[in-house]
């Protein structure tokens, strides 16, 4: 399974499953657009996903392509890139995200794709195969993300809180309850901004690796608009396992508090796709929520509940890789 050896038949089998990853990260994280809306009664679970795979495949005329490059080429280096190596990554964060979703555990697609990339190119090319600085970026990331998503929802909901103070509640649940259409469509906007491109470079770089791309590393545009419909798609299938986590059972949310959860990570992901970081989107919305119960009173969101999704994504990233890991070692063993 050298570089230039692969017959076109299982060129297309790669890319499907590379779709496949995407179409999961779409089931997967779907709870990540939709909770708020959807536990703010909002919008129903069915008019929701609906809501959010149509702004999932329409990023792509939003944002640029720099998350891909840094997937494509800045986690491991181009010379240690091939075909065995992006097989193992895919295989790995797929298995990852099947084993949080059984879980209902709204773990990080992201990291498991970012982890089985790593695992993959240490078992082909030990530490040298690895480009640690955008290694350590990602890692970077996962501590800030849920972070900045935290402290910004914290301000919005200090802000709205006292905007509204001396408005009617009904008049101001009914005008939340419209704003929310709009958070949500940029946080959904920004979730397919971010996670499509993940895939996005993974496919170009198995398509530079067998030499399909002339000119260097770029990725072409049916690459674009086929992750972002892959994504979309599980959107609409849904995690609604995933959901109910999300959206219910970290803190419970009126609509005012779910349009600042919303806002405060759609900012947090349009910034990291300007810094061409891959950001999880999960982390961002799961700090937000629980920046949002916190405004309440520390007692209103569940933390063993948030402590069991901290757990999970410590355990990303070593998990996804060890997958991918072994299943490089298993392919190269098979293959020769």
């Amino acid at each position: 399974m050298d570089a230039g050896q692969l017959p076109f038949a299982l060129l297309i089998a790669l890319i499907a499953i590379a779709l496949l990853f995407d179409m999961m990260n779409g089931l997967h994280d779907a709870a990540n657009s939709i909770a708020t809306i959807v536990s703010t009664n909002v919008l129903s679970p069915r008019a929701a996903v609906v809501w959010a795979a149509f702004f999932n495949f329409v990023a792509f005329l939003v944002f640029g392509l720099a998350v891909a490059k840094t997937m494509g080429t800045g986690i491991v280096s181009e010379k240690a890139i091939d075909v065995t190596v992006l097989f193992g990554a895919l295989i790995g964060a797929i298995v990852w995200d099947a084993i949080t979703w059984w879980w209902a555990m709204p773990s990080s697609s992201s990291h498991a794709l970012v982890g089985g990339m790593v695992g993959a190119g240490l078992a082909k090319g030990g530490t040298a195969a690895i480009v640690w600085g955008g290694v350590l970026k990602t890692v970077v990331a996962i501590i800030l993300s849920p972070l900045v998503g935290f402290a910004l929802a914290v301000v919005l909901t200090a802000i709205t809180t006292w905007v509204v103070r001396r408005f009617n509640p009904y008049k101001v649940d009914r005008g939340f309850r419209v704003l929310q259409f709009c958070s949500a469509s940029l946080y959904s906007l920004g979730h397919g901004g971010n996670d499509a491109q993940k895939t996005m470079g993974i496919i170009a770089a198995l398509l530079f690796t067998q030499g399909y791309l002339k000119g260097g590393f770029h990725v072409p545009l049916w690459v674009v608009l086929a992750c972002h419909a892959a994504m979309a798609l599980g959107t609409m299938i849904g995690g609604w396992r995933i959901i109910r986590t999300m959206g219910m059972r970290i803190t419970s949310l009126k609509p005012f508090q779910g349009f600042s959860a919303e806002l405060g990570g759609a900012l947090t992901i349009f910034a990291a796709i300007g810094f061409g970081t891959p950001i999880s989107t999960t982390h961002t919305i799961a700090g937000a929520i629980a920046g949002v119960g916190t405004m309440k009173s520390s007692s209103a969101v569940r933390w063993p509940i948030a402590g069991e999704m901290v757990f999970a994504w410590v355990l990303t990233l070593p998990a996804a890789a060890g997958v991918a890991a072994l299943v490089y070692w298993l392919t190269h063993l098979v293959t020769g």
